[in-house]
């Protein structure tokens, strides 16, 4: 028997009216981007999110890559980040020219280690990149109090977390910048492409604005050199529908991770666990296995190993997670500072269920 990792089509029926008078209503006034639907939903996301602003983008790489820049991040800087995480949160600091440093993760929650920031930090240290991983945030007290100390950027890599909350707070809101990708498989998705960036600094919302629309704040007069990266009207549309859902679908995860940790959690090597400090989305139920039972596994058919990217296009109803970042062929070329021993252990043996 086949179970999707993602069943889009279930969500999609119980929002189908919704949905649609959505579209109807973009398609009646025929303004295709930039247009009421965006400012919209960027009002609600950054209110949902806590923040003053949001600012759509096309993609969540285009947020990372758009906040690095907005934040002055360029070649010669160094970003700490964590290699446990998917290609895009590197891919952003290498589009800007600056350099990624790995820290180790936190063996418990998956996320950057705080604890292990000194070891990489150098005189060239401009920014770090914390990743709240699979829908559970990183402890970003200790983040914060890091990057105040040593004068650092800090950008949220929020892709996988819509909704969790640290300390009471939904993440996005604590650094300078919060990023999110609004990939069709997340807790929040378009129907494609889209992504969105959160902050409390006026100057860093006015920039992103200008450089997500070809470095333009009027049309046809271009400050800077921008990109395309635009959130268009349809996109936004069907996110607004799904704002007001993603509360009561994070319950639902929620719930469905309680019931497997429950039968798992006396089978397998790891379930997920909830620091006291936060909240769990739940984007994905990551567990850990022996390095037997992984290999059975592999065996089943329609259940072999696919790469852990954002589509969870898996043909079975679980997933392998690929190996750290500075181990994909792009990379392994390049010269990059790493300071990691746990993400590979830990890919190696981890697998993520549908939820």
């Amino acid at each position: 028997m086949q179970i999707p990792l993602v069943d889009l089509h279930a969500q999609y029926r119980a929002i189908k009216h919704e949905v649609q008078a959505a579209f109807e209503e973009v398609l009646e006034h025929m303004q295709l981007f930039l247009g009421p639907q965006l400012q919209a939903f960027e009002d609600e996301f950054a209110t949902y999110c806590g923040c003053r602003y949001a600012v759509g983008v096309a993609s969540g790489t285009d947020a990372l890559a758009l906040a690095l820049r907005a934040c002055n991040i360029g070649p010669g800087d160094e970003v700490i980040t964590v290699s446990n995480t998917f290609i895009a949160t590197v891919e952003a600091i290498a589009l800007v020219g600056a350099t990624p440093v790995f820290v180790d993760i936190d063996p418990l929650t998956y996320t950057m280690d705080w604890r292990r920031l000194d070891a990489v930090l150098t005189s060239r240290t401009r920014a770090m990149i914390p990743v709240h991983l699979y829908g559970h945030p990183v402890d970003m007290q200790p983040v914060l109090d890091f990057a105040r100390l040593h004068g650092l950027r800090v950008i949220e890599d929020a892709s996988q977390a819509h909704g969790a909350t640290y300390r009471g707070r939904r993440v996005g809101g604590f650094g300078d910048i919060g990023c999110f990708s609004l990939y069709y498989s997340k807790n929040l998705g378009a129907y494609g492409e889209a992504g969105v960036c959160v902050t409390n600094d006026q100057a860093h919302a006015e920039n992103l604005r200008m450089v997500r629309d070809h470095g333009s704040r009027i049309r046809y007069q271009h400050e800077v050199l921008g990109v395309n990266a635009r959130l268009d009207e349809l996109q936004a549309a069907v996110l607004r529908v799904k704002l007001r859902h993603l509360d009561h679908w994070n319950a639902a995860r929620q719930e469905h991770a309680r019931l497997y940790t429950e039968h798992l959690q006396e089978l397998v090597t790891a379930v997920p666990i909830v620091q006291p400090w936060g909240t769990h989305v739940y984007c994905y139920y990551v567990i850990q296995v022996q390095v037997t039972l992984s290999r059975h596994l592999d065996s089943v058919p329609q259940m072999g190993r696919s790469p852990c990217c954002s589509s969870c296009s898996s043909g079975g109803h679980h997933k392998w997670l690929n190996a750290p970042v500075e181990r994909e062929p792009l990379w392994i070329c390049n010269s990059f500072l790493i300071s990691g021993s746990l993400d590979a252990r830990y890919c190696a043996s981890s697998v993520c269920l549908q939820e």
